[in-house]
């Protein structure tokens, strides 16, 4: 019977399998910053205090506007009032100010509200109405096809509405395309660079009160003004000695004098739009007067009554915004990825690495 030598086999001798780093969680997915409208509206504007003050991209005479009508106020309080108060009556500063508080509110009112500006169709919205317009076979992506209408009937009247091209929509009546802002308006009545916005449907009042205010104002203080060197220059003195005396009077004089008569006549031409309820717009196409070549029609957006229109364009309840330029842009990731963790199998591992050790044992034994 062989014998046979049996060895130990050292513990130590067997190969150490590495150990396996541990799994390393993939980095978190962090959600991006939620955009509002404001940020990506396609038009040219500016928005200020995340999106409530809108005004028009090129609005650089407003600070003119808004520095002339401070500076002027300013001397005239600082000037002449003491004067006045003093020589005639103390509610001359009263007035003043109210006039002037009046000019600014509505000044800023009107140059930081939306004018009215409607929303451009989706592409879904775009989409379907351009299916509804022929374009002519075999055209270039360049060709622009003309302006298609809509026809819809108002107090009787057949009005028409014209295509967008830029919106993608059919013009609500009364609306149009401003240039210089790229949005269309409702009820647009023009763009004003003195107030660095469109005026339109929900901003009108507010101009309206400022321009009218203004024209108040500025009458008031051209009219104290002169009545503050004719006291002056009683006595012999003369103008010079009056002028002398109060320098500031004298710029307060020249600005008020250059502009009061292009304020008060700018007025009584939008009083009788308000009373007419026609926009600025419509007078000069003569959309109803027949200046365009059109045949001479009625006003279908008139009351025939001046109290009535009055009412409907000045007192009416305010519209709502309709752009939401607060409003969150929706997102395109509908599913939110959570970090996912991977692990190996671990059962698998140690069945390999017994069946190394048994290997390595019996290449010894033999």
């Amino acid at each position: 019977m062989k014998t046979r030598e049996y060895q130990q086999i050292d513990p130590q001798a067997l190969a150490t399998p590495t150990p396996t780093p541990p799994p390393r969680p993939l980095p978190e997915h962090k959600p991006r910053r939620a955009r509002r409208n404001w940020e990506v509206f396609p038009g040219k504007n500016r928005f200020f205090c995340d999106g409530r003050i809108v005004v028009a991209r090129q609005s650089g005479v407003l600070p003119l506007t808004l520095g002339l009508i401070l500076i002027t106020s300013g001397l005239f309080f600082i000037f002449d009032c003491p004067f006045l108060v003093k020589h005639l009556t103390s509610c001359i500063p009263a007035i003043g100010g109210v006039l002037f508080v009046f000019v600014i509110i509505s000044l800023l009112q009107t140059s930081f509200t939306d004018p009215g500006i409607l929303p451009r169709a989706t592409p879904e919205e775009a989409a379907d109405i351009e299916k509804q317009i022929d374009n002519p076979t075999g055209s270039s992506s360049s060709y622009r096809p003309p302006p298609r209408t809509k026809e819809v009937v108002i107090n009787q009247q057949v009005v028409k509405l014209k295509y967008c091209f830029t919106c993608k929509i059919f013009r609500p009546p009364r609306t149009s395309h401003c240039s210089l802002c790229d949005n269309c308006v409702e009820r647009f009545d023009h763009h004003c660079p003195w107030v660095g916005n469109c005026v339109g449907k929900r901003n009108y009042r507010f101009f309206y009160t400022f321009i009218v205010s203004l024209s108040f104002l500025t009458a008031f203080i051209f009219g104290c003004v002169t009545t503050h060197l004719a006291l002056r220059s009683q006595g012999g003195k003369g103008i010079v000695f009056a002028l002398q005396a109060s320098p500031a009077s004298a710029l307060e004089l020249v600005v008020c004098f250059f502009s009061v008569w292009s304020i008060l006549g700018l007025s009584g031409f939008h009083t009788y739009l308000v009373a007419s309820n026609l926009t600025t717009n419509e007078d000069i196409k003569g959309s109803w007067s027949g200046k365009s070549g059109n045949e001479v029609v009625g006003n279908p957006y008139s009351y025939n009554s001046i109290i009535k229109n009055c009412c409907s364009v000045l007192c009416g309840p305010m519209p709502p915004s309709l752009i939401d330029r607060r409003g969150f842009v929706p997102s395109d990731d509908s599913v939110q990825t959570s970090p996912v963790e991977i692990e190996l199998p671990a059962a698998k591992n140690d069945i390999n690495m017994e069946k190394d050790c048994l290997d390595f044992a019996l290449s010894c034994a033999g």
